[in-house]
């Protein structure tokens, strides 16, 4: 028997490790059934808690595992969160600072102009894989140019599936391939590939996948139905009565962007952003900053109240026009409660599956299918989805789908490069998809979109993990290192 981290010296019986996933899907299921898009108002995180306290009963129970063993690795689990938690908060600030300074809405009225309704889903996504690519950073990404973008599909009458989905596809492309990145950077360190090296070998995959998404989100721009440029032109009108627009205000997010060039941290570099928004805020838009604080003309004490609760509570501006009314509202920090609620919940469960030694247990299985290249990629990308399922975190499952086949490829005589391939065309990219997953929370929470709606239509992150499977079935690329099992 393997040791398994939960005090025993045994692994625990996969049918046993098997019953806190059956319950957790059990629950998700009646949860999303019963509420639907309300399922992160606290059913999803019953759920998760739910399942954690079988896992718990089950571990002490049967295997005698002791609690402080349990309650470390939850705790790890939450400290390892906490960064991703504290970027959440910032992201709401971002929201709601960004909009009401008219940062948000000068992106729009200008990417009207601009964008071509038939080539908008094409241009979103393409224009999002820049960015990421230069800053490598796709949430970041999502939560400013992917803001705007969400407006501007909106306002031209795309379903807010497709725009989220060429958004996230744009976005997450350009995380993958970008020396910035830090999935990127986290997956070649974990196998011990260059980082160079591995980007190269990324592009085999990945580069198809993006065309192919490409192609679908051309298709469907020509042939879906949207508004004409008269809708979208009433849509930038309104906007400029409610809003001072000006290429000035371009000025904050250009400044983010160069910090994130640089390097800077996720958090101070959020942070800053703020508070350029928020100084924008006052210079551009006073009206509304008086509007928000409840008062009629802008004193110091004034915007300094509406500054704060454009900053942490949700705002409401009125146009006339009800569905812009819809997009320009925002929640503020207070926004992402319920996603960090989530958050934690999820890492509790995580947490004691990885302490109980389940999770363990439950990844032994993919070992037993190893035995060729196809076989290992289809394991190793099994793996990345599930461990994405499991402990709701990509960088959790980067890093346990990377050591538990580093040793295995290496026997087999398999490149590490096609393990570091594989470990981001799973769990990178699927991430996003998995509605508990931080990711799959943080987006939906950010584009204001639920997992389920999204999904189907983040076709470059769909089409990852089955292009790795094609290209391992096909054998391009793949050769041996010499040691063999």
């Amino acid at each position: 028997m393997m040791e398994a981290k939960n005090g025993t010296g045994t692994l625990p019986a996969v049918w046993v490790a098997t019953i806190p996933l059956a319950v957790l899907a059990l629950l998700l299921f009646l949860v999303i059934r019963c509420f639907g898009g309300g399922a992160i108002d606290g059913g999803s995180q019953i759920a998760l808690l739910s399942a954690t306290s079988v896992a718990v009963m089950l571990s002490m129970g049967i295997y005698r595992c002791r609690w402080a063993v349990l309650e470390d690795a939850i705790v790890d689990n939450i400290h390892s969160s906490a960064s991703a938690i504290v970027i959440l908060l910032l992201i709401g600030a971002i929201a709601g600072t960004w909009m009401v300074s008219g940062v948000v809405p000068t992106m729009i009225c200008y990417g009207l102009e601009i964008l071509h309704p038939s080539f908008f889903l094409v241009a979103s996504c393409a224009i999002c894989a820049g960015v990421s690519l230069m800053t490598g950073s796709s949430w970041t990404t999502i939560a400013t140019i992917g803001v705007a973008l969400m407006g501007i599909g909106q306002a031209m009458g795309f379903a807010e599936g497709w725009v989220a989905g060429a958004i996230i596809s744009g976005a997450y492309f350009g995380d993958k391939v970008s020396l910035l990145s830090d999935t990127t950077v986290l997956a070649s360190s974990t196998v011990g590939v260059p980082v160079f090296d591995h980007i190269r070998y990324m592009l085999r995959t990945t580069v198809p996948s993006f065309v192919v998404a490409l192609v679908v989100f051309t298709v469907a721009g020509l042939t879906l139905a949207h508004g004409d440029a008269t809708h979208a032109d009433f849509y930038a009108a309104s906007l400029r009565e409610t809003f001072r627009i000006t290429p000035w205000l371009l000025v904050v997010p250009l400044i983010t962007g160069l910090l994130i060039v640089r390097k800077w941290p996720a958090i101070v570099t959020l942070f800053i952003a703020v508070v350029l928004a928020c100084a924008a805020m006052v210079a551009a838009q006073p009206e509304l900053v008086a509007r928000i604080a409840g008062t009629e003309t802008l004193d110091p004490l004034t915007a300094f109240k509406g500054v704060l609760m454009s900053c942490y509570g949700p705002t409401a501006l009125a146009t006339g026009e009800p569905q812009l009314d819809e997009l320009i509202a925002t929640r503020g920090m207070a926004g992402m409660l319920n996603t960090v609620w989530l958050i934690v919940c999820a890492m509790c469960f995580g947490g004691v599956m990885t302490g109980s030694g389940m999770l363990r247990a439950l990844t032994e299985v993919f070992l037993r299918f190893v035995h060729r290249a196809f076989s290992a990629v289809a394991s190793t990308v099994g793996a990345g989805i599930f461990f994405n399922l499991c402990t709701a975190d990509q960088y959790i499952s980067i890093i346990l789908s990377g050591r538990l086949f580093r040793d295995l490829y290496a026997d087999r005589g398999l490149d590490p490069r096609l393990l570091s391939r594989s470990v981001e065309d799973s769990a990178t990219v699927c991430s996003v998809l998995i509605p508990w997953n931080s990711c799959g929370m943080t987006q939906a929470t950010v584009l204001g979109v639920s997992t389920f709606v999204y999904m189907p239509y983040c076709i470059f992150n769909i089409a990852s993990p089955l292009m790795s499977l094609l290209v391992a079935a096909t054998g391009w690329g793949i050769r041996r290192t010499g040691k063999h099992a």
